[in-house]
């Protein structure tokens, strides 16, 4: 069968008899390869439980195992002609497809089904975590060990510190290491020696951590101080001071400095001054050296009484510094193993006690089960038997002790009788060194490269050499891509990238297109700040603000001129937001900024790829809820939960209600506006009701469905909210599990940390794609725009520098010693090679447009991608490189760089959004609309000039319509007091019938000797308890109703007491409580407490706002328990007398208020 040459390599590749190195670029089909490889080693009569794949993701795996199935679930129902031809395209010689070999293909997909455990087709974690449970008593874990989320391990890191704290033992340690940190907290520094911990397997002493910068264990700041103090260097300083003084700027800075300077006595922070002062800087030419002769000015030395002692005094100071440094750095190291050593062990001891193991407890138990003495020949037999082929993808990110766990698995492969001829057990290993992105969680190319030579070494001893393939053919991108990737990593470009980078474009016919846009110039600072703003408000005019606006109005223009994105093969279709997929190095400012851009341009977008869980609007909104709660004193957290979606106050309803408070409470202010904001009340009532009784979800879980709090947040935030709501309620149970559940305590959980949640928008249904290049690794799309190109500063986050695998701790860079110097500057070398993979692995996911733009300053060295991308395209046109960037005709930039590397590719100036760029083309782009054309329509995307606003917009606009929310029953209308009552006015009338509640709901369960403590305990948790007289006045009315015996009935145990209750009355839904509830088998009557100072003499004088509250109980009631007869009835506490109410009128009454309900009957049978 002819294949073409990509074909032929893939097919090379997979054959399942070779033991096999494989390079592969990116979008040169490896996971075909892998897929393909797998089903030839099925074919071949390999069972699949002898086969172990392992990934570098969850998805990855889950990828692969679903082609696999579908290949093979294919092969199942296909006839014997089309069969032959897949088998003959996979590979398979056509002399060996037989009857035979067709029926045992079609068979495939049900032995790979029913294979006991299924195929093994997962990450390394995955592996090593289903080997622990495999061999539990030998690895050392119980069998029921869980994986500890990121969360979970920092709360257990504080709490390690917490109890070294506090131990004898221990405290020094924490001190040493607390003395020396200059961060908010321990987290990060814990974080760091938590990833570092095989490094701290043995760590340094005193002696040791001395030696290494070569001191002495008795070294001291004495020592070094020794030959720097004679005596005479404070009057030195004053007499130099006093001349400097008389001296220019650059003397009378030197002055502030000298003035700092303590000398009695003399200690090394003073001479870290004299070094600022005395010592050329960083940056000179022969840096930290004294300034003999040059320091101070001409004029000022002639002033100094005393200069050549003083230039004697910056020898001293210059021959000090290293030693100084190093006692530093070595105090520092010391205090880190020492805090290391006791931090560590506490840490597993805890995780062991929980039955925790985090990721690298995973690959390290593993690593040493398979490694032990007196179990590995035990477990090598076990899985000896049961894998007889190793695949491994994504190897270039593989950490070492990953390669450890399969180095350990592989070695029998050629070692005695596991190197079998007869059945041959092969290695796969395919990655690529141009994508290794992930050093933070441990990748190493060293190790990759070391390890593909110790496995070459062993295989050559059996005569099985591992064959070593590349795969250089890229089905994804276009040529005009694929050309300025190769360009731009040409030559020097290409370090770290592990050699030549070149590519072959498969669909050698499908147009392409590289835009580079101008930046965008860094705006100014604003001429006046706007006290009332943030300080770190991003304005409209910011430079990035700007960029993001204008790659937003591009798409938004593009999609709708039907611009036409080639697919290939002639085939092309209309633009869509699912073709649009925007990298960023980090989710910083312009991050958010460009999602914003594209929510008010209309576009649909899939929102960030990560959440941090406190940061969002949704989060931020419940947890205000949940503080007011826990707290109702909180006046801010309350002012904020009723500005948000879940009350949907505006700002003038707040200030109304906050600004005449006076000193109250907003809570206090907010009760004695009943009236006006029922619906608030009855909300804010029912969840302060069931705050002390439900669990953090639960209450959750109260406020998103059971008061729509999800449909408000959805429908003013997005749906994009939907899950930072659904990760917070898996945060309110994982606390559950973990701690014993209150509301305060999780409200606390919650503050503790910043919880960041993935969100899956691999494939996000026909939205655009915002994400960080290390979130893309493996996806890709028609059109990529990177926007993150300009000038960057690298951010330094590590706090541990490993020098030949010593951990030291990070000192800042003019203040390091030599050793921490080039630990640091191989720390930094590593990670600019990183970057430029990170660089390649961005600009391979374009397909056939890829955008390149940024906002800020250029790169005065050409170092930012931005500038290295428009080197790549002059050189892939071979068009002038000073012409690429727009240099004068006169610049250095001028210089030729020979022939394009394609003579298809065409270089040439492009209108763009900020300004004219340059597009390098390949092959005929499909003819455009006209409003697409090169040099038309940009300017729509460009910053619009301001248009003269319509005369609406000068109106007030109409009053907001508001949806109905939750109607309480004691806020539809109507007076509730008899004409002429008089006394107490309404807010302290509701005051004496809510203590006067509280005594009827909580003494009846109690014996009557009992009362008068209990009336005063209960009173006293008012924020303004009565006086002693008011409150005997309260309980002899509470006595003489709860002693009536008549009304006995009514405080029976089986009776409820404020029960709370809601129903759809009317198309509102109700919510209130019912002071007493009295439920016979067939007959309900519900009671209400009413404390009227004027009490009616019949039902015929009952207030209309009372009927229209026990209509609604009424009808409720009837709604809950449609087969019994429902009576209501008004208990007036002044008189003890209750008062039955007719049926017919408090329904009268309710459709007086909610017409809706009128067609009901009042009186059913």
């Amino acid at each position: 069968m002819s294949r073409d040459a990509a074909s032929q390599r893939q097919v090379d590749a997979a054959n399942p008899r070779a033991s096999t190195w494989l390079s592969a670029n990116a979008g040169s089909g490896k996971t075909r390869v892998l897929t393909d490889r797998v089903a030839r080693l099925l074919l071949n009569g390999v069972e699949p439980q002898r086969i172990l794949c392992l990934t570098y993701t969850k998805a990855a795996a889950s990828e692969m195992q679903n082609r696999l199935f579908h290949r093979l679930g294919e092969w199942a129902m296909l006839g014997d002609g089309p069969l032959g031809e897949a088998l003959l395209k996979l590979g398979i010689p056509a002399a060996e497809i037989g009857a035979e070999r067709l029926r045992g293909a079609r068979r495939l997909f049900a032995r790979a089904i029913e294979t006991p455990g299924g195929l093994k087709i997962q990450t390394i974690h995955s592996f090593c975590a289903s080997l622990l449970r495999r061999f539990p008593l030998e690895a050392g874990v119980t069998p029921q060990f869980s994986e500890i989320d990121d969360r979970a391990a920092e709360l257990l890191r504080e709490e390690v510190i917490e109890t070294l704290a506090d131990d004898p033992r221990h405290v020094a340690a924490v001190d040493g290491v607390a003395a020396l940190w200059t961060g908010d907290s321990l987290r990060d520094l814990v974080a760091q020696i938590c990833q570092h911990r095989a490094a701290f397997a043995d760590p340094l002493d005193r002696r040791a951590a001395f030696t290494l910068f070569g001191l002495p264990e008795a070294f001291t700041a004495a020592d070094v101080l020794a030959d720097v103090c004679l005596g005479n260097e404070g009057d030195l300083c004053r007499e130099l001071i006093a001349a400097l003084e008389t001296g220019g700027a650059t003397d009378l800075s030197a002055a502030t400095k000298l003035r700092a300077a303590r000398f009695d006595p003399m200690g090394l922070g003073t001479l870290a001054v004299l070094e600022g002062v005395f010592l050329t800087g960083a940056a000179a030419k022969e840096p930290f050296t004294a300034k003999i002769g040059s320091f101070p000015t001409k004029a000022t030395r002639a002033r100094v009484p005393r200069m050549a002692m003083v230039e004697d005094l910056m020898k001293r100071v210059e021959a000090a510094r290293a030693r100084r440094l190093a006692l530093v750095a070595a105090e520092r190291a010391a205090a880190l193993h020492r805090f290391a050593a006791a931090f560590l062990p506490e840490y597993d001891r805890r995780k062991g006690e929980r039955g925790w193991l985090d990721f690298d407890d995973l690959i390290t138990r593993a690593r040493a089960l398979l490694t032990d003495r007196a179990a590995a020949q035990w477990v090598l037999f076990r899985l000896d038997g049961g894998i007889d082929h190793i695949l491994v993808d994504e190897a270039q990110d593989t950490s070492p002790g990953q390669w450890a766990v399969i180095e350990r698995l592989a070695e029998e492969f050629a070692a005695g009788e596991g190197a079998r001829v007869e059945t041959p057990r092969t290695l796969f290993v395919v990655g690529d060194k141009k994508q290794s992105i992930y050093s933070f969680q441990g990748a190493d190319l060293a190790v990759f490269e070391a390890m593909r030579q110790e496995f070459g070494q062993r295989l050559a001893r059996i005569e099985m050499p591992l064959v070593e393939l590349t795969l250089a053919h890229s089905f994804r991108s276009s040529a005009a891509v694929l050309g300025v990737v190769d360009a731009t990593f040409a030559a020097d470009g290409g370090k770290g990238l592990g050699g030549d980078v070149r590519h072959i474009a498969f669909k050698n016919d499908m147009p392409g297109r590289v835009d580079l846009w101008p930046l965008v110039p860094k705006a100014g600072d604003p001429e006046e700040d706007v006290w009332y703003e943030p300080v770190d408000l991003v304005t409209d005019q910011h430079h990035e603000a700007r960029l993001a606006r204008m790659i937003a109005r591009e798409i938004r223009r593009l999609i709708d001129a039907g611009t036409l994105i080639p697919e290939g093969n002639g085939r092309t279709h209309p633009m869509t937001e699912g073709d649009v997929l925007i990298l960023v190095r980090r989710r910083n400012t312009l991050f958010r900024e460009i999602i914003r851009a594209c929510k008010q341009a209309g576009l649909a977008i899939a929102g960030a790829d990560r959440l941090k869980l406190a940061a969002e609007m949704a989060i931020r909104d419940l947890t205000a809820l949940l503080s007011f709660l826990v707290t109702p004193e909180d006046d801010l957290s309350l002012a904020a939960a009723l500005r948000s979606p879940l009350f949907g106050w505006g700002e003038g309803d707040l200030y109304r209600l906050a600004e005449p408070r006076g000193g109250a409470f907003l809570w206090e202010a907010l009760r004695r506006e009943r009236e006006r904001h029922g619906p608030t009340l009855a909300m804010l009532d029912d969840l302060r009701d069931q705050s002390d009784f439900l669990r953090p979800y639960e209450l959750a879980e109260r406020i998103l469905t059971r008061h729509g709090g999800r449909g408000r947040l959805l429908a003013r935030l997005g749906p994009e909210a939907e899950d930072g709501i659904n990760a917070f309620l898996a945060q309110a149970l994982a606390y559950e599990q973990a701690e014993v559940p209150s509301l305060q305590g999780f409200v606390g959980w919650l503050a503790s940390g910043d919880v960041e949640v993935k969100r899956q928008v691999d494939a996000a249904g026909g939205r655009i794609r915002v994400m960080t290049v290390h979130g893309s690794k493996g996806l890709e799309a028609p059109v990529v725009i990177m926007p993150d190109t300009a000038k960057t500063r690298p951010q330094e986050r590590e706090q541990i520098y490993l020098s030949n695998g010593t951990p030291l701790w990070r000192t800042a860079a003019a203040e390091s010693p030599d050793l921490i110097a080039s630990a640091r500057g191989d720390l930094l070398a590593r990670q600019e090679e990183e970057r430029a993979r990170l660089l390649y692995v961005a600009m391979t996911r374009a397909q056939s447009w890829l955008i390149v733009c940024g906002a800020g300053e250029p790169a005065k060295d050409l170092s930012s991608w931005h500038d290295r991308i428009a080197v790549g395209m002059a050189r892939a046109a071979g068009a002038s490189l000073g012409a690429s960037l727009g240099a004068s005709p006169g610049s250095s930039l001028g210089a030729d760089h020979g022939r394009g590397l394609d003579e298809g590719l065409k270089l040439a100036p492009c209108p763009f959004p900020p300004g004219e760029g340059k597009r390098l083309s390949w092959g005929d782009w499909p003819a455009d609309r006209p409003a697409d054309r090169p040099g038309e329509g940009v300017a729509a995307s460009a910053e619009p000039a301001p248009a003269a606003l319509p005369g609406w917009t000068m109106q007030p606009a109409p009053p907001p319509r508001e949806e109905p929310g939750p109607v309480s029953p004691s806020a539809l209308g109507g007076a509730k007091a008899l004409p002429g009552e008089s006394g107490l006015d309404e807010a302290a009338a509701k005051l004496r019938g809510t203590r006067l509640h509280l005594l009827l709901e909580h003494l009846p369960h109690y014996p009557a000797a009992e009362w008068d403590r209990l009336s005063h305990d209960l009173l006293a948790l008012d924020d303004n308890p009565p006086p002693a007289a008011e409150r005997l006045a309260l309980l002899a009315e509470a006595r003489a109703v709860i002693g009536n015996p008549a009304l006995g009935f009514l405080f029976a145990p089986e009776t409820l007491a404020e029960v709370p209750v809601t129903a759809e009355i009317g198309g509102r839904r109700m919510l209130g409580t019912i002071d007493r509830l009295v439920i016979t088998s067939d007959h309900v009557l519900a009671i209400d407490f009413k404390s009227n100072a004027v009490v009616p003499s019949s039902e015929a004088g009952v207030p209309e706002g009372i009927l229209r509250q026990m209509g609604a109980y009424a009808a409720a009631l009837r709604l809950i328990w449609p087969g019994r007869r429902v009576e209501t009835a008004v208990l007036w506490t002044r008189t003890g007398v209750l008062m039955p109410l007719c049926p017919a009128r408090v329904a009268a009454a309710l459709a007086a208020a909610i017409p809706a309900t009128r067609e009901a009957d009042p009186c059913p049978p």
